[in-house]
């Protein structure tokens, strides 16, 4: 798996969203949390990921737009350790929950620790 975040990639489907907060598990590392469903699509992709910042916490768009960059990257950056042993295809959604400004460095170490806690989880079925 490469450091790629391309279109097939990101989770737009409006179904599969509503089903994913309905059906889904979550993970939390505050303040992310992960909310995670094993699915099927056409594509040959192991994961489908979407990234959300509440506008309660985050009144002006810059701010939200900000975090959700650091997301999306701090995603890019890490996916590659964790999914490669991934076999099922999964739908993700990373929910920035705090009420902080958070930085890149903040964001990727708590990435990890989300991934580690989401393996630890799958490991056990």
């Amino acid at each position: 798996m490469n450091y790629t975040y391309g279109n097939k990639e990101k989770l737009k489907s409006k179904k599969l969203i509503d089903q994913l907060f309905t059906e889904g598990k979550s993970v939390s590392a505050y303040p992310l949390r992960l909310v995670y469903l094993g699915t099927t699509f056409k594509e040959d992709i192991i994961a489908k990921t979407g990234v959300s910042v509440s506008k309660r916490n985050f009144k002006t768009a810059v701010d939200r737009n900000r975090i959700k960059r650091l997301l999306r990257e701090a995603y890019r950056l890490n996916k590659s350790i964790f999914f490669n042993n991934l076999t099922t295809q999964h739908a993700f959604m990373i929910l920035y929950i705090g009420k902080d400004k958070p930085t890149l460095d903040f964001v990727e170490t708590k990435m990890k620790i989300l991934f580690e806690k989401f393996s630890s989880k799958i490991s056990e079925k």
